[in-house]
């Protein structure tokens, strides 16, 4: 007899799951649940298709060659019935059953399975503001009350703010939340022509990277002329004629015609949990290695699961649409008499923003040392190419281990540059549980269009690293050089650059002594003193370190990045 498989939800993992269940299983009857219109699409796609980088909205949903991936698509090539416009809203894991409800006829309809799958994705988090509006004195609305005020989470959502933004309704936008999202709905906007505020109520943008390099893509966002808040709360939205057009938080009022909220996303688990499943302590559906949840004729997939991350292997919440994707071939797999194990996630992301491309892979430096790490890091800008080739364009590597034993706990990279290569490289290398000497002995490819003779830009960090690990250098971030500078601390910030780049940008407050007189003036430097160094890149900084600390200086420090890596003010 054929198999009944009921798949709820239709955007990334279920129709996964379908397509490769039909692949291994002719006969499986299966059937998805989509509570709403479209199947199938590429979510993370929408920033792109509201500045219309991405003209049509087919072209989201549509396959390589063009096929519109719609519920007779499914049907007449895959041989999957689709419900769309239909939510699911009680399992009977007794009967195994499933009850759906037409959204458009209210028509109720029960459907057999021997397998179910949850892939019923992640809703969007939607903070308690409270809006008013100055034509309805004394009624209570929430933020989602008001006209123009949207989130992210669907092709409709999408369509309303390209909408509200072709009919020329605005021409300022608020984004609540500096997260991925966010920042990637801040490129879209300005694109559009819109002028952009960012409001976070952290104290830098971007937690999904460390605030050492926030602060600089926070600064970079400025220099685009966008308004960043970091560390601001909202207290209310308002409104006129039902229209927002105020953002009130405790230090401003910031005027809108449009409001963005991209708080971020939580498992939708509801009707997992309402059926017996079990939960994870991060509110998703808790699976075994094979994606099987506590009943062991249901599965789950995507945004709505709880997986491992395998760096520290605790439990965690990644709603990527590439896990998405892995997990549900796994499902397939496994419905159809296979074993196939997914076994977990690094929570790898990398986005876009203006010129910038911001990439992460495992855990960063607060969350390491969260979890009971002795981690280490360094920070190094270099080009993506040999420096001397046309076209060569600086990233900042950023890599993490654990001092007490070399494991590598993760990397971020920001910067004009190509990036792609090492993020991929460092989760390559975490995946298989490398170590830092794993990463900097890496046989990889070099020639000048590409790399440089040391690639990659993650062995050059590794090197930084095992430098650091072994103490032949000590660093110091720009973060705590400038906490010091607040602080008035008596300390020599030594700029060993050329005079002509001293003349053209410097720290205010640094002492210039170019690496190659060092030697000869060692006399003029206090031997009582905290002595930090630092260049452009750092690297003569670390050579000056060397020479002081051979010729008995103590507590000599390099600052990591340089100048590169220094986010607060200059002088010229």
């Amino acid at each position: 007899m054929a198999k009944r498989i009921v798949i709820i939800g239709g955007v990334a993992a279920g129709p996964k799951i379908a397509a490769k269940l039909r692949r291994l299983d002719h006969e499986a009857e299966i059937t998805i649940i989509e509570k709403g219109k479209f199947l199938s699409y590429a979510g993370c796609g929408l920033p792109y298709y509201i500045c219309e980088d991405i003209k049509e909205q087919r072209e989201l949903m549509e396959t390589p060659v063009g096929v519109l991936r719609d519920p007779e698509f499914f049907e007449k090539t895959k041989n999957v019935k689709v419900y769309n416009r239909t939510e699911a809203i009680k399992v009977d894991r007794l009967k195994k059953e499933v009850e759906i409800k037409n959204l458009d006829t209210n028509q109720i309809k029960t459907l057999p399975y021997d397998y179910l799958v949850f892939a019923t994705g992640a809703k969007v988090m939607i903070p308690p503001i409270k809006a008013i509006d100055v034509d309805q004195p004394g009624m209570e609305l929430g933020c989602m009350d008001l006209s123009h005020v949207y989130t992210l989470h669907g092709i409709e959502d999408a369509e309303a703010i390209r909408w509200t933004i072709k009919e020329k309704m605005a021409k300022k936008a608020v984004i609540i939340g500096g997260g991925l999202i966010g920042m990637e709905m801040t490129e879209s906007l300005v694109k559009s022509g819109l002028l952009v505020t960012v409001i976070e109520m952290l104290p830098e943008i971007l937690p999904i990277i460390d605030d050492d390099l926030g602060i600089l893509v926070r600064r970079y966002c400025q220099e685009k002329g966008v308004n960043v808040r970091v560390e601001e709360k909202i207290l209310r939205l308002e409104g006129e004629s039902g229209i927002v057009k105020k953002v009130v938080t405790d230090k401003g009022v910031y005027d809108t015609d449009a409001v963005i909220i991209a708080t971020g996303f939580r498992p939708n688990s509801d009707l997992a949990k309402k059926s017996g499943i079990e939960i994870g302590e991060t509110g998703g559906i808790k699976v075994d290695l094979f994606m099987k949840t506590s009943d062991s004729f249901i599965y789950a997939a995507g945004d709505c699961v709880e997986i491992e991350n395998l760096v520290c292997m605790k439990n965690a919440y990644m709603p990527m649409g590439s896990l998405a994707n892995k997990q549900g071939r796994a499902v397939a797999i496994n419905i159809a008499g296979g074993q196939e194990v997914f076994r977990g996630g690094l929570n790898s992301v990398v986005f876009k923003l203006f010129d910038y491309t911001v990439s992460r892979t495992g855990l960063g430096m607060k969350q390491a040392k969260d979890l009971g790490f002795d981690a280490e890091y360094t920070l190094v800008p270099a080009p993506d190419k040999a420096h001397y080739y046309p076209g060569a364009k600086r990233v900042i590597t950023k890599i993490i281990v654990d001092k007490r034993n070399g494991k590598l706990l993760g990397g971020q990279f920001v910067g004009t540059g190509e990036i792609m290569k090492s993020v991929n490289t460092v989760a390559t290398a975490l995946y298989y549980g490398g170590t830092i000497e794993d990463l900097s002995m890496l046989d990889i490819p070099y020639a000048p269009p590409y790399a440089s003779a040391i690639d990659n830009n993650v062995c050059v960090a590794a090197n930084v690293i095992r430098n650091k690990l072994n103490r032949s250098m000590i660093g110091i971030s720009a973060l705590e050089v400038e906490k010091k500078r607040k602080r008035n601390e008596d300390f020599i910030l030594l700029d060993v650059r050329t005079p002509k780049e001293y003349q053209q940008v410097r720290i205010p407050g640094s002492t210039l002594m170019p690496l190659g007189v060092i030697k000869q003036k060692l006399d003029e430097l206090p031997r009582d003193k905290e002595i930090v160094t630092f260049c452009s890149a750092s690297l003569r900084g670390y050579e000056a370190s060397i020479i002081l600390k051979s010729n008995g200086f103590e507590g000599v420090k390099v600052m990591d990045g340089g100048l590169a890596c220094w986010p607060y003010e200059l002088e010229k």
